[in-house]
């Protein structure tokens, strides 16, 4: 029995719909010819044809899928990433885009472009940068591996992650100012 390999694809958990990674995981499982195994977590994206999958799966499972894949795809939040990377994975991230509504800004693409140049994740930016990077780690599927945990950034990617969320969810509140001025004016009559 052939063993092929396993390529896991995961939007993440954001209710955005992330369509363009389904897409560029579509156009790169036809040029494979079904010589790969594709499970997908795909939320509210459309699941690609040549792919298996579900909407969500339990955490236990989708780590599961992670340890076992040659490689790992995602979408490009902290949890992703530090989820990937704890199961052994470099992962290859395609930062969502706010312009394409998928998601609420582009904080995505300067932190994966800043782990990226640290040699924390595979940054795909195009479907041809998508396309290499999966047929590098079919190649040479070891490159695609995080060996031990001196390299290990989970908790700071953690950490950077919560700050982010933070940051966007003040944002886009819209809470009542009842801010008091600290300064009083002079005013001056001449």
């Amino acid at each position: 029995m052939i063993v092929q390999p396993l390529v896991f694809v995961t939007v993440g958990s954001d209710h955005h719909r992330f369509d363009r990674l389904m897409e560029w995981t579509e156009d790169w499982l036809a040029s494979v010819g079904g010589n790969v195994e594709c499970v997908v977590q795909h939320m509210t994206s459309r699941l690609p044809l040549g792919a298996q999958g579900q909407q969500m799966y339990a955490r236990d499972q989708m780590l599961d899928l992670m340890r076992n894949a040659t490689v790992v795809v995602g979408q490009g939040g902290p949890g992703t990433i530090m989820d990937a990377r704890s199961s052994g994975r470099l992962p290859v991230v395609v930062p969502r885009l706010s312009r394409l509504s998928e998601a609420v800004d582009d904080h995505q693409v300067a932190f994966t472009r800043r782990l990226a140049k640290d040699g924390y994740v595979k940054v795909a930016e195009s479907v041809a940068a998508l396309r290499a990077e999966l047929d590098s780690a079919l190649a040479e599927p070891s490159a695609y591996t995080v060996v031990d945990g001196r390299n290990d950034i989970s908790g700071t990617i953690a950490r950077f992650g919560s700050m982010v969320e933070n940051l966007v969810e003040r944002g886009t509140e819209r809470r009542p100012h009842h801010h008091q001025p600290t300064h009083r004016l002079d005013i001056r009559r001449r």
